[in-house]
């Protein structure tokens, strides 16, 4: 038997059947997203209250329209990470805990991207204003890779590994169940 075997034997690793394993996910994920929406809504907040400041009529169109890109871009990254609380309301206590797991990890990265996007143009934005243009253009590209490096990039190695079997877990998550990238069909309907 595999860790990620889903016939309702327990995991390798933890004492914990499927059904188990998918509350402890999500939580773990809803964990993890109130890491990341607080920020947001702090970003969200900031980014509202520019346009009411005295400064805000002097800004040229070039930055009057990285404002409205970086607004409308932290709408999109509050609506993904609050996406999977909201499928989780929805689909709760219809036996869909797995699927709604797995759909709620697809927001969330989506809503790192959006994140990155907004992060961006935030400082795109304020160092523009501030000190200029072309070093806000050198910054925001500086600070944009700098994100994907540390959220996209720097696990791809432990994620290969993990593919060939060389990880700790021999090619297996410690939590079991299906991967994010759906390589495994996810296991029959479970209540949560």
């Amino acid at each position: 038997m595999t860790g990620a075997d889903m016939s309702g034997n327990r995991a390798e690793g933890r004492n914990e059947g499927p059904l188990e394993r998918a509350d402890r996910n999500m939580v773990e994920l809803l964990q993890e997203l109130r890491v990341a929406q607080t920020g947001v809504q702090i970003l969200f907040a900031f980014l509202l209250t520019l346009s009411f400041t005295e400064r805000f009529g002097d800004i040229d169109d070039v930055q009057r329209g990285t404002y409205v890109v970086t607004l409308l871009c932290s709408v999109l990254t509050a609506g993904l990470f609050v996406a999977p609380a909201a499928v989780h309301r929805v689909t709760f206590r219809r036996g869909v805990k797995a699927e709604t797991v797995q759909l709620g990890h697809r927001l969330f990265s989506l809503g790192l991207g959006a994140l990155v996007l907004t992060l961006t143009g935030a400082v795109l934005l304020v160092l523009d204003v501030a000190v200029g243009r072309p070093f806000a253009i050198t910054t925001a590209a500086v600070v944009c890779a700098v994100l994907i490096a540390l959220w996209f990039v720097l696990p791809l190695p432990m994620l290969r590994r993990a593919r060939n079997g060389n990880g700790v877990g021999n090619g297996t998550d410690d939590g079991a169940g299906t991967p994010p990238d759906g390589r495994e069909t996810p296991p029959a309907r479970m209540s949560g």
